[in-house]
């Protein structure tokens, strides 16, 4: 979503029962959860669960830009209704992942076994060289939006190139590898 200076929405959200996570990427916006207000910067993460009263206004004078993520929330079993939250992706710790020897991490803004969240965030980041070392499958489906870097990334039995802005888009059980290609780190 791109909002002009001045521009966003008292009621951005038409369905009750959808959740949002919003992901700031440019400019700043002015988040306001209730009664809470929250100045967003590029990196800045959302949660606002389903039913929460929430507005978002441009409030810089450049146009903001941020990614929002819908889905409709379906409650589990002893799980309850998060409550919102706000951080910054530099204070959400990286983890490295086993055998990597800390060139693969990532961030994750909700915590995976807390049930009451019922999809998930996560910033994956590759120092140079940094791959994910075979063809791995996930039971879900999930996107991936390159932050930053560039890199090879296996897709079923094709490897592409992406960089900045591109979107990837991959149903349950996608073979899929990396390998980050640049000389910065590689963020999607």
């Amino acid at each position: 979503v791109e909002l002009r200076p001045g521009g966003g929405s008292n009621t951005p959200e038409p369905d009750a029962t959808a959740q949002a996570a919003i992901f700031m990427a440019k400019g700043t916006a002015r988040l306001v959860i209730g009664t809470e207000t929250h100045m967003l910067t590029p990196g800045t993460f959302a949660y606002l669960p389903p039913g929460a009263p929430w507005e978002i206004w441009n409030a810089g004078e450049e146009i903001c830009g941020f990614h929002w993520i819908r889905k409709r929330y379906c409650e589990g079993i002893d799980a309850t209704i998060p409550a919102p939250f706000v951080v910054h992706e530099r204070d959400v710790p990286r983890a490295g992942m086993p055998g990597a020897e800390d060139s693969w991490a990532t961030q994750r803004f909700f915590d995976p076994m807390d049930l009451g969240y019922d999809f998930h965030v996560t910033i994956v980041n590759f120092e140079p060289g940094g791959r994910i070392p075979f063809a791995e499958t996930h039971v879900m489906e999930h996107g991936l939006y390159v932050l930053q870097g560039t890199a090879r990334y296996l897709l079923n039995t094709d490897w592409v190139e992406v960089g900045p802005g591109d979107f990837m888009w991959l149903r349950g059980f996608c073979p899929q590898a990396c390998i980050a290609t640049g000389d910065q780190t590689f963020r999607y």
